[in-house]
């Protein structure tokens, strides 16, 4: 099977002494943010998706969950345009399918004892979100979502509170979708954040307390995954929360991870995990961001603010507003990572 490509051990070591004794923390400034999520004085903003518009890049959209009451599509400006009740939904996901439109899966937690996969299709011109079905996510509660293309058919992972993962095959119609579940994964302990690497067919998982754990995603690959990034208190730091990847070549780009125990991101090297650096959202007139649950990440040129890249972020602490998402330049946070290089 196909995952990741493994540095030597002492390679890695090096790697991770030299982060440790002389990388910095860079930070990098907001430079948009969204409107404030509904539920006002609680925990409620949680995870973003971004839909880039390949013919006008500016008109790109952003779905962000409110995990007390539904989810928000909001413009690249921070308006939301569309608001659609939903009640506990935790974690959202995405996947542009062309001609077959854009789908869009929420994990619901409102049954903490049974997970479904809310699926939505995204009128890309008015923002608004139309039900299309949902899937049996396993038995447990909702946490996290991510989507795959694997042989043009669309996988799910459901990630559950207990670190339970299920793995299912999304049967889209035309105006109805379903699911069949395919196979079960799991980690140790309590995990939420994941993403797929459609190239490799690789599973990141964020186990909170833990690290980050790769898998294949292929539906016939065997279950075992193996923890390849540790949340050693320095690089990452607990809780492990949102995962996201920038994709370059064949393998190449960069995995980051919500270091929330300290308010960061940390970036690791593809395809061997390498750490690259971290950073945090600061200094700018925007605010900063805290305690950030769910993250996403697009390639590409979205406007002139955002020239090659968009980073997306969830907000712990938007005082005295409630919690909210911060945007961010890619290339500004690249930049300010490697200018920090040892």
């Amino acid at each position: 099977m196909q995952v990741i490509q493994t540095a030597g051990l002492g390679l890695l070591l090096a790697a991770a002494l030299a982060i440790s004794a002389t990388a910095q923390t860079v930070a990098v400034p907001a430079r948009g943010q969204t409107a404030p999520v509904g539920t006002v004085a609680d925990d409620a903003a949680d995870d973003p998706a971004i839909w880039r518009d390949p013919r006008n890049p500016e008109r790109s959209l952003i779905v962000g969950t409110d995990k007390k009451a539904g989810l928000h599509v909001y413009r690249l400006s921070g308006e939301s345009v569309h608001f659609t009740p939903a009640g506990r939904v935790n974690n959202v996901d995405l996947v542009d399918l062309g001609a077959r439109g854009v789908l869009v899966v929420a994990s619901d937690r409102n049954d903490p004892a049974r997970a479904l996969l809310k699926l939505y299709r995204l009128n890309t011109r008015s923002g608004a979100l139309a039900a299309v079905g949902e899937a049996e996510g396993g038995a447990g509660e909702a946490y996290g979502v991510c989507l795959a293309v694997i042989d043009r058919q669309v996988h799910v992972f459901s990630v559950l509170k207990d670190g339970q993962i299920v793995q299912v095959r999304l049967d889209l119609g035309r105006d109805k979708a379903s699911g069949t579940l395919v196979r079960k994964l799991s980690v140790p302990s309590q995990a939420e954040g994941c993403v797929v690497d459609n190239r490799t067919r690789t599973l990141y998982v964020g186990e909170e307390r833990a690290g980050v754990w790769v898998f294949d995603a292929g539906p016939n690959a065997p279950a075992e995954g193996r923890l390849a990034i540790r949340a050693d208190g320095e690089q990452l730091v607990p809780d492990v929360e949102g995962l996201a990847l920038s994709l370059k070549g064949s393998t190449g780009g960069w995995l980051v991870v919500s270091s929330q125990g300290d308010n960061a991101y940390a970036l690791y090297r593809l395809p061997d995990l390498a750490p690259a650096g971290r950073f945090r959202i600061a200094g700018g007139a925007l605010g900063s961001t805290e305690e950030t649950d769910g993250i996403a990440l697009a390639p590409g040129r979205f406007s002139r603010t955002y020239p090659d890249g968009l980073f997306v972020a969830q907000d712990g602490n938007n005082a005295p507003d409630a919690q909210n998402f911060k945007l961010a330049s890619w290339a500004e946070i690249l930049k300010a990572v490697r200018a920090a290089a040892p």
